[in-house]
């Protein structure tokens, strides 16, 4: 996709942001880009990674996960909190790279499915229509018998599609893999290396067993037998790490959390908001990173960082890491105006979803153009006076207008409802100029 491709793409899901839109678009493109050049030139190209700077609620997390979603790129988003120095209790950063192989190899496995699934299909229709067509073998010198069984078989599998036999049960073989236990540490395995995790996944192999089920649940099962079977596990693994090196997207969120300003950090047994920024250094400058499924590179995964930097500023972060988010986005607070345009214009909007809930039980539910700008204008004006939450405040204030209406819609007399300025008013005047009240409901 071309950068205005990408941006076009985002307008649909994310209002305003221009300028993290066209970060991100660009960022994407220079991906395709590289892999354009010469050998010799492309291991040299590092990918641009991208800080974004602004208030909660504006849309940081949002643009990098459509941009994700765009692209069928692994794509993992971390929180900066939850991972700790090297030596402390907590999760450690090269499982990062370890949960986006993952995601990589969940990718790969998905689009090699759908490259046999139609082989695996009627591999499986036919391991069904063996048990609803029993009977010895036929002679197949006996070319009548032969077409004659043919044609049967074939009927079975028009009807096997068509949803037939729903009510019949067959009987198949089921693969029950053993839970890994992970009550051996309180880490998780994760923690504990991807060797370790083998190991105990050859000590306690899966095993078979006989199970009677329904023709479709049977099938189900039977397909993704078969699709295991026809994927070259191989070359799948193989493919996702490389695509896991030449195309993931790691979004550290969070990371203003790890800014430590100049003489607040204090000595003592706590655990080093440095000492994190020092350990996520190598994965973003390059390293290798061993996962359950190989080696892993990190010299051209794109790494795009978020934070409100409330408390704190970029500069507060470690030059170093500073460095390599050459490219720095300020995402703009959101208006009264822009809250009208979030309610209403993209595909998800808050009042399309409200819509179609209500309308779920029969009612068919309106909004009144004024009545959506009064909700767009208390919630900015909710921002103001309380804690500024950007567009999460849209989820309080639209709950609050509905909660009466979505109570009482399952036995509601009226089929129609309308909702106008006054009755948001109605719902919300009161809350939000009791600031007491607005802090509990609001």
């Amino acid at each position: 996709m071309t950068p205005r491709e990408v941006v076009t793409a985002l307008d649909e899901y994310i209002i305003g942001q221009e300028d993290a839109k066209r970060a991100v678009a660009i960022a994407v493109r220079n991906r395709w880009r590289r892999m354009q050049l010469p050998e010799s030139l492309r291991v040299d190209v590092a990918p641009r990674n991208i800080l974004m700077c602004g208030p909660t609620g504006v849309g940081k997390t949002e643009v990098a996960r459509r941009m994700a979603q765009l692209l069928d790129a692994p794509f993992i988003k971390v929180e900066a909190t939850k991972f700790t120095e090297v030596g402390y209790h907590g999760r450690d950063v090269d499982s990062i790279i370890r949960d986006l192989a993952e995601r990589a190899v969940s990718l790969e496995r998905t689009l090699a499915a759908g490259r046999v699934r139609e082989q695996a299909s009627i591999a499986a229709e036919d391991r069904v229509i063996d048990q609803l067509l029993p009977g010895d073998a036929i002679d197949q010198t006996n070319e009548e018998s032969v077409e004659r069984r043919r044609r049967t078989r074939e009927k079975l599998r028009s009807q096997l599609r068509a949803g037939g036999f729903a009510e019949r049960t067959v009987e198949i073989s089921v693969e029950e893999r053993s839970v890994t236990p992970h009550v051996l540490t309180n880490m998780g395995l994760d923690q504990m290396g991807p060797e370790f995790e083998q190991f105990m996944e050859r000590m306690m192999p899966g095993r078979s067993r006989r199970k009677r089920l329904t023709v479709p649940r049977a099938l189900d099962l039977l397909i993704q037998q078969e699709t295991d079977r026809l994927i070259d596990q191989d070359a799948l693994q193989e493919s996702a790490l490389r695509r896991c090196e030449q195309s993931g997207v790691v979004f550290i969120d969070e990371i203003d959390k790890l800014a430590v300003p100049l003489g607040s950090e204090s000595g003592g047994p706590d655990v080093s908001r440095s000492g994190v920024q020092r350990d996520l250094l190598p994965l973003v400058e390059g390293t290798t990173v061993s996962t359950r499924y190989g080696l892993v590179r990190t010299d051209h995964i794109l790494f795009i960082a978020a934070g409100a930097f409330t408390n704190s500023r970029p500069s507060d972060l470690m030059p170093e890491l500073q460095g390599r988010f050459a490219i720095r986005v300020e995402l703009d607070d959101l208006t009264g105006d822009d809250f009208e345009r979030i309610l209403t214009e993209p595909q998800n909007a808050l009042i399309k979803q409200q819509i179609a809930l209500i309308g779920a039980e029969g009612v068919d539910l309106r909004f009144t153009p004024e009545a959506i700008a009064e909700m767009a204008q208390m919630a900015a004006r909710a921002n103001e006076r309380l804690e500024n939450i950007g567009a999460r405040r849209l989820y309080t204030i639209t709950e609050k207008v509905l909660e009466d209406i979505a109570f009482h819609a399952s036995d509601a007399a009226n089929r129609e409802v309308t909702i106008d300025v006054d009755y948001v008013r109605m719902r919300l005047a009161d809350v939000l100029e009791d600031d007491d009240r607005g802090q509990f409901e609001l």
